[in-house]
């Protein structure tokens, strides 16, 4: 068993009492069109859907991981009453196609695959979300200057590796010494696939990744469609041990030449916690911020009702001006 689903796992066996789990269905409104298919891009075919229809400009979104797929996203959708949704899993994770090539596992070709989405599903204009890694990912495609981009909303998104990693040292702090001890011995050993580890990285999550008790199912069948290869290489072990390509990535000296009307938002108890946000923010001129109080990474599952508000608003000002 790969070590990287180890931990998804662990979070399924501690609901599995809870059986209204496996009938719950997805959160996609049922009132709303959808449809799907496949895009070719470089390494294989990516999944969409898009949820809604009619001529308003869509909101594209980017899922974060790397490797996480759209699932947990699902509650977006309740934005396609106004306008068309376009969710999709980038190559390597959730109903895309899986490769063990690694060349293709990079910042650039994961940009040069979101252009390939727009272009296949003749996105000439968008809004675009991406929420964490897809906050990273939806930065470096502005930074190409893209036309046709509306607005950009930045959900958690890690943006500097260096402030990444102050904050999670940070934040696992102030957990009890028991855990950081067992996290720092199972790092300095190379066993982070231990079941030890792996309960240690479920207790992060429940504080700062989603606070939820029990997790929805859309949440769960996310992790369960996880490219742990993708998340692996890139990223790393765990959220606070980053090992991967990406430990390198930092772009907030970049951050003033986005030039869209951009809106930032995370949960107070986000592992990209609020003063992070607000410094990214700084260095975005015209940039708007909300903090969600009761939520973590994960506002949009957290506090849907207020997310899809604050989202909605943003957008339909953008597009009033």
């Amino acid at each position: 068993m790969k070590e990287y689903r180890i931990w998804f796992l662990i979070l399924l066996s501690s609901l599995i009492v809870n059986c209204v789990l496996a009938q719950q269905e997805s959160e996609l409104p049922a009132s709303q069109e959808a449809r799907e298919g496949f895009i070719a891009v470089d390494g294989g075919r990516v999944w969409y859907q898009i949820i809604g229809s009619g001529n308003a400009v869509p909101l594209l979104v980017l899922h974060g991981g790397p490797g996480v797929p759209h699932d947990y996203l699902e509650p977006l959708a309740g934005l396609a009453d106004e306008r068309p949704v376009v969710f999709y899993d980038q190559l390597g994770c959730g109903k895309s196609d899986r490769t063990q090539d690694s060349t293709l596992w990079t910042v650039e070709r994961f940009v040069t695959e979101v252009a390939k989405v727009r272009a296949a599903l003749e996105l000439d204009r968008v809004h675009i979300l991406g929420h964490s890694w897809g906050g990273t990912l939806a930065v470096d495609y502005l930074l190409t200057e893209p036309e046709g981009v509306e607005s950009v909303i930045l959900a958690g998104p890690y943006l500097s590796n260096r402030r990444w990693t102050e904050d999670q040292t940070r934040l696992l702090a102030a957990f009890p010494d028991s855990l950081r001890q067992v996290v720092a011995r199972n790092e300095e050993a190379g066993t982070t696939d231990s079941e030890e580890y792996q309960a240690a990285v479920m207790a992060f999550w429940n504080r700062h990744i989603c606070r939820l008790d029990p997790w929805p199912e859309y949440g769960l069948r996310a992790l369960a469609g996880s490219g742990d290869d993708v998340y692996a290489f890139m990223w790393g072990a765990s959220e606070f041990c980053c090992t991967g390509t990406l430990r390198s990535y930092e772009r907030t000296d970049r951050l003033g030449e986005i030039a869209v009307p951009t809106l930032l938002t995370c949960g107070r108890y986000d592992e990209t916690p609020p003063e992070t946000v607000k410094w990214y923010q700084s260095l975005l001129p015209g940039s708007e911020m909300v903090v969600f109080e009761q939520s973590s990474h994960t506002p949009h599952m957290e506090e849907p009702d207020a997310y899809l508000k604050t989202v909605r608003d943003f957008i339909n000002r953008v597009e009033s001006r």
